[in-house]
């Protein structure tokens, strides 16, 4: 897996005050614990874009003036009305130990339903999953090429590969939606399909003529 390097700087302070002048310079707070004492750091908050913004999982290499921490993004929190990361949780990573990371899902293939007018629907952005970093996948490819219309992937039709999905295996991860009106000649088929049933029955029924 690719690491993303931020380089940080540490907080003398970490009342509410600092964290909003920090803010208001373009730096994000934030904490790294798990491993023997909490770090309280903060960020420049550019460097954050390719750790967030993008459809692949990463790794960090934390630098807080000369120390140097792998770790993963545990917690992130934006603001309600501008979106602008105003905290960062950061968990130490070591390497013989697992960890649990959501990792992005990627439809591969083209789906038949989208041929017959169905569209691809994605339940789920994001798999949790648990391995050793060494492990870990990036993203998780879902092969989408046989799904027809109705049909869909869940958790558990997912291989994996030295890595375990926590997600329920019953839970849909994307499928093909039938577009409404599909639906409605489904349905209007069924009907005149139904129809046609009951009149063979009433045929059937009716005595015949001497």
């Amino acid at each position: 897996m690719k690491s993303v390097e931020i380089i940080g700087y540490k907080r003398a302070n970490l009342g509410k005050t600092e964290a909003k002048r920090l803010r208001a310079e373009g730096m994000v707070p934030g904490v790294l614990y798990g491993g023997e004492e909490q770090i309280h750091f903060y960020a420049p908050m550019i460097l954050f874009r390719e750790l967030v913004y993008t459809d692949e999982a990463h790794f960090i290499n934390l630098n807080v003036e000369g120390q140097i921490f792998e770790a993963i993004l545990q917690d992130i929190q934006f603001h309600p009305v501008s979106e602008m990361i105003v905290h960062v949780d950061f968990l130490q990573l070591f390497r013989g130990t697992k960890i649990k990371m959501n990792i992005p899902v990627h439809p591969v293939g083209t789906p038949p339903g989208i041929q017959q007018g169905g569209k691809l629907i994605k339940k789920l952005r994001f798999l949790t999953v648990k391995a050793l970093p060494k492990d870990m996948p990036e993203h998780i490819n879902i092969d989408v090429s046989k799904l027809g219309l109705g049909k869909s992937v869940k958790v558990g039709d997912v291989p994996t590969e030295n890595f375990e999905v926590l997600n329920n295996p019953l839970v849909t991860i994307m499928g093909i939606e039938i577009p409404r009106a599909l639906r409605g000649k489904s349905l209007e088929g069924e009907e005149e399909g139904e129809e046609g049933a009951e009149g063979s029955e009433e045929a059937a029924e009716a005595p015949a003529e001497g």
